[in-house]
């Protein structure tokens, strides 16, 4: 018997897309950055095997999805993958899970971006995840302006970059100058008998820090976070738009709850975040992200009906 569309749509919400041309789901196996231990890379394998056709294919957001299920195994596949601590998810118009780049290991990476891609999922994915929003809310977390993570194409992406300074009275006009060598902007260059930083080039990447040996860029350097919002990609592209401020790790994820308020109550149903955004104007929620009204009025704003056109 064919399947309904009531029966499709009914465990969508829990994680099950429908194969094509099957009466058959994809089961998405949500994690935090991809991140799995030997003994849920078993469970997988083992869930693949059990209840679906063997195989498990891992998205572009780094979940993992258990192929053909058959519509009928769905709940013993969820109780199977409940008892070893993994469950699916990742669908609706909500948060979704959290998405990150191999910044904890990387050589390039400014922040751990494994730990922070933890604290969001567990204040958001996990925290909010009762919460329906106008549409989905892509969180992306990128270690450096490389973007390997594409954090500018999610409705919320951070990117970890180091807090750069230049002390010119210990430049002493080298040469061969490996500040200006190991620039990957191309934002240093000799002017005089010293270097000059272009600040519309730099990105503040890091690459540089600690490379002059007389100091002029010093070897410490805080790590901070610049955020774009509004990004999306597919049918409807829009590159997100990056906030005049930066931001510690601490900081930002009452950033984003905030920004995720302000959506909630000025976004219209199925409306995405940067549509928002065009139509408010990104100066409406830089403002509203000054100071603590949005959340000290969260329980109001999460109880408001969506707004519709």
């Amino acid at each position: 018997m064919a399947l309904t569309k009531d029966q499709i749509a009914s465990v969508k919400g829990r994680g099950f897309l429908r194969n094509r041309d099957t009466e058959c789901f994809s089961g998405r196996v949500v994690t935090v950055a991809g991140i799995f231990s030997p003994d849920e890379l078993r469970a997988l394998a083992e869930c693949s095997e059990k209840f679906g056709n063997g195989k498990v294919i891992f998205t572009a957001r780094l979940a993992a999805e258990v192929v053909g299920i058959p519509f009928e195994k769905i709940p013993e596949a969820e109780s199977f993958m409940a008892e070893r601590g993994l469950s699916f998810g990742g669908t609706g118009a909500k948060v979704r899970p959290i998405a990150a780049c191999k910044g904890t290991t990387c050589v390039y990476g400014n922040i751990d971006t494994h730990a922070l891609a933890k604290m969001l999922y567990d204040r958001f994915y996990i925290g909010m995840r009762s919460v329906k929003l106008p549409h989905k809310f892509k969180i992306g977390v990128g270690g450096c302006p490389n973007s390997c993570m594409k954090p500018s194409l999610n409705d919320v992406g951070i990117e970890g970059c180091r807090a750069f300074s230049f002390d010119a009275s210990l430049c002493r006009g080298c040469k061969k100058c490996a500040v200006t060598e190991n620039c990957p902007s191309k934002a240093v260059s000799l002017v005089g008998e010293k270097a000059f930083i272009d600040p519309e080039k730099c990105k503040s990447c890091g690459v540089c820090i600690g490379k002059c040996p007389f100091g002029a860029v010093p070897k410490q350097a805080e790590s901070l976070c610049r955020i774009f919002i509004g990004g999306t990609w597919g049918k409807t592209q829009r590159m997100g738009t990056l906030l005049k401020n930066t931001y510690t790790v601490d900081e930002v994820p009452a950033v984003i709850e905030k920004a995720m308020l302000w959506y909630k109550e000025n976004g219209y149903e199925k409306e995405r975040l940067g549509a928002t955004v065009d139509r408010l104007g990104i100066e409406a929620l830089e403002n509203a992200l000054e100071g603590n009204s949005l959340l000290e009025r969260k329980e109001e704003i999460l109880a408001k009906p969506l707004l519709e056109r």
